[in-house]
């Protein structure tokens, strides 16, 4: 998977502090086991802007968020959950950011468009059309089991 810019610039992405931490753990951990992910997550961290912590960006995605994007070689909207990858769950519509599309996703802004190369090969460009607020997604479930664990009440 290779994210691709025909010349162009990469689109600026913005990340926070929270979710960049977690995702160069997991790009540094998967250098083995998913060496091209994994390389290309450390490429999109290395040129993000990353929000202080506590801060968040409504018109950019992150962990959590609900997006709609375009594929702009059919046409076809897409709404998608970008999650951790414990989380994901196709079928509902979440997807991990440790996939080709979730590496493509994270920290775009509403209106911009990346091209990137799936994994049978093809180049795709997508517009992200809408951004949805994580504020309604329930807690991870490593969230809750932590939670749990530590014999403490999950707020709702």
């Amino acid at each position: 998977m290779t994210i691709r810019s025909r010349g162009q610039p990469r689109p600026s992405i913005v990340v926070t502090s929270e979710d960049h931490s977690r995702l160069r753990r997991i790009a540094e951990g998967g250098i083995n086991t998913m060496p091209d992910l994994s390389a290309e997550l450390s490429l999109e961290l290395d040129r993000a802007r990353i929000l202080l912590e506590g801060r968040t960006s409504p018109r950019h995605v992150r962990i959590g968020s609900r997006v709609r994007f375009r594929d702009e070689t059919t046409r076809k909207e897409s709404d998608v959950q970008v999650v951790w990858p414990e989380d994901a769950d196709i079928a509902t519509g979440k997807i991990s950011v440790v996939t080709p599309i979730g590496v493509a996703l994270i920290g775009m802004e509403v209106t911009r468009s990346i091209e990137w190369v799936t994994r049978s090969g093809e180049v795709k460009r997508l517009t992200v059309v809408q951004v949805g607020s994580p504020a309604d997604t329930p807690p991870s479930r490593a969230s809750v089991d932590n939670a749990n664990a530590a014999n403490t009440a999950y707020p709702a």
